[in-house]
């Protein structure tokens, strides 16, 4: 995620200038350690897949469900912890959200076969959705959200070097543990933040929530099982949108899916978000089997090009204030393109780095800018339902950029 938003498509909005002092009082160190461990956390399997699948007693790419149900989680986890917040407060995301890393934590550490730890993954990242919900709903500015973006992007780049790191040193499980890390934040925002429940009139749409649950779910499963995974999302997209007529302001506002910027911008973030998951556990894969380069050089080489590609993106995304939103659209579009064929037609291994940062850099800035188009598409009280349902997307793309990449690298 890019740390800087474009002063053309939001300024400080009125819900933000308006919110309460207590969103301005938790100082964004503590905010943004709330939230990016996670980013390490989701990337830190990239180099260690083997290793993994070897203690589990499974193929690696059977090993990679670590992977996206670790994304499928963050994906459900996110709106449904926004409507949490949004109901029940601050007090009750945060205290769910802790306990959710820590028995997954736990979990991850003893589980002795792939399904224990795959429901530990679940909790660890569920978790997390709540941590960076409750960050992102306390930033209250752009400078500070910006703050947070780029704290995930860093932390993302360094994830994979940093997983195997402590892979090597002590165990792959511990190499999972990486996003407990954001505990150490939450008594500081406790302390600070006022974590009384908002008021509500109208009753929770537990019927849409699972409807939308239902839906992710089977998404996230079409590049594993096809056929079995279409059909059942295509039902449960019906069955959502019967609802949605039915009850237009429950938890998937048809106001939103109306907006002609809310669904353009969630679905190219959901492109680019595919592309570069895919990228980023491809290119590893194709590096050990094009060259001699040791893990560790792969590693190396893959960190420092998602670095540059990161602070590219900071530098796109300060570029965007003064470019239209045609011209940012055209930008992200060409070197979200440019990133994957440039991986399936390159002769030569070395470029592929270069492929990396492409990724990133289109990923992180796209994050940004289309985040901002889409919570400006929806009214104040449903920003952060807003917010919710465009992080679903991106990180839909998560879950489906592992699966694909075992597809398009089966070797590994």
């Amino acid at each position: 995620m890019s740390p800087t938003l474009p002063r053309h498509a939001v300024r400080t909005p009125p819900s933000a200038a308006d919110a309460p002092a207590h969103r301005r009082h938790v100082p964004v160190v503590w905010l943004a350690l709330l939230a990016t461990p996670l980013a390490a956390s989701a990337n830190s399997p990239v180099l260690i897949l083997p290793g993994m699948a070897g203690s589990l007693g499974v193929r690696t790419a059977t090993a990679t469900w670590l992977v996206t149900v670790f994304a499928w989680a963050i994906a459900v986890g996110t709106p449904l912890m926004a409507g949490l917040l949004r109901r029940r407060g601050l007090g009750s995301v945060l205290r769910l959200s802790a306990v959710l890393v820590v028995a997954g934590t736990a979990v991850v550490a003893v589980a002795p076969w792939l399904p224990v730890a795959m429901a530990g993954r679940a909790a660890q990242a569920a978790g997390g959705a709540g941590l960076v919900t409750a960050a992102m709903s306390l930033a209250g500015s752009v400078r500070r959200m910006g703050v947070i973006s780029a704290g995930f992007g860093t932390l993302g780049a360094v994830g994979p070097l940093l997983g195997s790191t402590i892979a090597d040193s002590a165990s792959w499980r511990v190499s999972l543990a990486v996003g407990a890390v954001a505990l150490l934040a939450v008594p500081a925002v406790m302390r600070r933040a006022d974590l009384s429940a908002p008021r509500q009139s109208t009753p929770f749409d537990g019927r849409g929530a699972g409807l939308l649950a239902l839906t992710a779910t089977a998404l996230v499963l079409i590049p594993r099982y096809p056929l079995a995974a279409v059909s059942a999302s295509s039902v449960m997209a019906v069955l959502l949108a019967l609802h949605i007529r039915s009850r237009p302001t429950g938890f998937v506002p048809a106001s939103l899916l109306r907006s002609r910027t809310f669904v353009p911008s969630a679905a190219l973030a959901c492109t680019l978000a595919t592309s570069y998951f895919t990228l980023l556990f491809t290119v590893p894969q194709l590096l050990r089997d094009r060259t001699d380069w040791p893990i560790a050089a792969i590693g190396t080489g893959q960190l420092v090009a998602l670095l540059a590609g990161s602070v590219l993106s900071m530098a796109l995304a300060a570029a965007s204030a003064r470019m239209s939103r045609p011209r940012v659209l055209t930008v992200l579009l060409t070197t979200g393109a440019l990133a994957p064929l440039t991986a399936a037609l390159t002769p030569w291994p070395p470029l592929l780095l270069p492929v990396a940062a492409l990724a990133v850099l289109a990923t992180s800035a796209g994050q940004a800018t289309l985040a901002v188009y889409a919570t400006r598409a929806a009214p104040p009280a449903q920003r952060p339902t807003a917010i919710g349902l465009f992080n679903l997307c991106y990180q839909l793309g998560g879950a489906f950029g592992p699966a694909i990449a075992v597809l398009v690298a089966p070797g590994g």
